[in-house]
């Protein structure tokens, strides 16, 4: 079977984990539990210093089995990181499987997600929805942020819109442009699954208009002068009921 040896998955660090440590035991047949070939990194903010430590955690072989392993979690990685892990991700020693788990993908370089397969619940077996559809696993703040009342989400936009240095508001965009990205996804689906069951209003209408919402929105959004909160707010005031 041909595979990719390089995965990202965007989740927070422990269901990450266990999504990686699922695969490794469908795909490769490896028992992961109390095996050193295994190897879970954990970080905060993903530094040069630590993908260097990954780098050297990759070269040697595997100790007992035939593959070796390695999870690395992190709730955000500096881009001189990602690119120091480039050449590592695009050829990886043989017999060796590498994850890179976090919380949000808006943040990750294109020349990195190049080299990786994004993998998703939907990759190793999820649970079906109540309207019939394979749900990707939907990552936490995205979940937040549709089931939110007007409230509760008014207070995640005003988060996102702030910061307190040039690093917090940029992870801020970050994560807001990953919540925008979700949000079109599940959107997609659901539209694609009522119309195939021929359900044609009022639910895939307002799914379309938030779709076409979504387009106009990302373009405002890319710009790093553009106003966060306007645009979270807007997005809010879009989002049908029953996404979800």
């Amino acid at each position: 079977m041909n595979r990719s040896n390089s995965f990202i998955i965007e989740a927070e660090a422990e269901d990450g984990i266990k999504m990686a440590q699922k695969w490794a035991e469908k795909e490769l047949e490896m028992k992961v539990q109390n095996n050193p070939d295994a190897i879970i990194l954990r970080h905060g903010l993903f530094s040069v210093d630590d993908a260097r430590r990954v780098l050297e955690t990759a070269t040697s072989s595997p100790v007992i089995g035939e593959y070796k392993l390695i999870i690395i979690t992190a709730s955000r990685a500096y881009h001189e990181a990602q690119n120091a892990l480039l050449k590592l991700f695009e050829e990886p020693p043989a017999n060796t499987y590498l994850f890179f788990i976090l919380p949000t993908l808006g943040g990750l370089l294109p020349t990195l997600r190049s080299r990786v397969q994004i993998l998703s619940m939907k990759d190793i077996g999820s649970p079906t929805s109540n309207v019939g559809l394979p749900m990707s696993y939907i990552p936490k703040e995205i979940e937040e942020f549709i089931k939110a009342s007007k409230e509760e989400r008014s207070v995640i936009i005003k988060k996102l819109a702030n910061g307190k240095d040039d690093d917090e508001r940029r992870s801020n965009r970050d994560e807001a442009i990953a919540i925008l990205n979700g949000i079109e996804e599940i959107a997609y689906k659901r539209r694609v699954v009522t119309l195939q069951q021929g359900v044609t209003s009022p639910f895939p209408q307002g799914v379309t208009s938030l779709l076409n919402d979504i387009a106009v929105l990302r373009g405002h959004l890319n710009d790093r002068s553009a106003p966060v909160r306007m645009i979270l707010e807007h997005l809010s005031l879009v989002i049908p009921g029953n996404l979800l």
